[in-house]
């Protein structure tokens, strides 16, 4: 229970509201805030359709209070759930455990999923609504989290405001965004190409792999590539200990993520074609 007397102790809030000032004046802050936004509209709308759908049975008076306190109620878990998995990622290897579940979660963005909406329960009253809406989002958002986790990259403040402004967002437009991501797939896709880019960054300072980079860069393979740069007048990035290791791990993450996500994608259109034939035949046979 020390960590969480911790949360609430004044020094920590203190120091929180000292960083979040601080960060704040940084502009490649807001750039992150508009990447958490950004991933967690695309990788939350089967939330936003459960938030619907669990009180679509309500009166209308209760079913705006429905909304709002389940999703308020969501947001304060996932900031809790988030951090966790943040402080987590700091042990060697567990961000390149993370990165490849990113992988996976970028390339699965791009499947064609078939919604279920006989799944989800409709309540009957106000709290009963509540307690669907933030189960729902507990089990439903470990990819949400492992994303939000990564692009937030330790950064309290990130979480807070990233997650405060994104999940009311979601549920506030769940219908006009996923109209939005249906008439623009490439949307989607962007959002994958971005996974992608987080997932090979995450690796890359795994504390386990980044000495490692390192020493592979330092070395006469990170020479020639500044030499190749060099002939595009493109400055050193790799040698002296440039960041130019990470930026290749990021590029290779949205290759193998759009590579990856396209087979994915074209191997369950595939058989989603293949079972709709034979329904339509059995049906036709009967």
């Amino acid at each position: 229970m020390n960590w969480l007397w911790q949360i609430f102790d004044p020094a920590t809030i203190g120091a929180f509201f000292t960083q979040f000032r601080v960060e704040m004046a940084e502009p490649t802050f807001w750039v992150a805030v508009g990447k958490i936004i950004w991933i967690n509209i695309l990788l939350s709308g089967d939330n936003a359709l459960v938030i619907a759908l669990a009180c679509r049975g309500l009166k209308p008076r209760h079913r705006l209070w429905g909304m709002i306190l389940g999703a308020g109620a969501a947001v304060l878990l996932r900031i809790i759930f988030t951090g966790i998995v943040a402080s987590l990622m700091e042990l060697p290897y567990l961000k390149l455990v993370g990165g490849l579940a990113l992988i996976v979660i970028a390339a699965k963005l791009l499947v064609p999923e078939q919604e279920d909406e006989g799944g989800v329960e409709s309540a009957s009253h106000l709290w009963q609504a509540v307690q669907i809406v933030v189960v729902a989002d507990i089990v439903m958002s470990l990819d949400n989290v492992i994303a939000v986790a990564a692009a937030a990259n330790g950064s309290a403040p990130l979480l807070v405001l990233g997650l405060a402004i994104s999940v009311p967002l979601i549920v506030a437009g769940a219908a006009l965004i996923m109209a939005l991501l249906a008439k623009l797939p490439v949307l989607v896709w962007a959002g994958a190409a971005l996974l992608g880019w987080i997932a090979g960054e995450v690796i890359a300072t795994d504390p386990g792999i980044a000495p490692r980079l390192h020493t592979l860069f330092d070395g006469p393979f990170g020479a020639s590539l500044d030499n190749m740069l060099g002939a595009l007048r493109i400055p050193p990035q790799f040698a002296h200990g440039g960041g130019g290791g990470e930026y290749l791990c990021a590029a290779l993450g949205v290759v193998v993520v759009l590579a990856v996500g396209s087979i994915w994608r074209r191997r369950s259109m595939t058989a989603a074609a293949l079972e709709s034939s034979e329904r339509h035949a059995k049906a036709s046979a009967e």
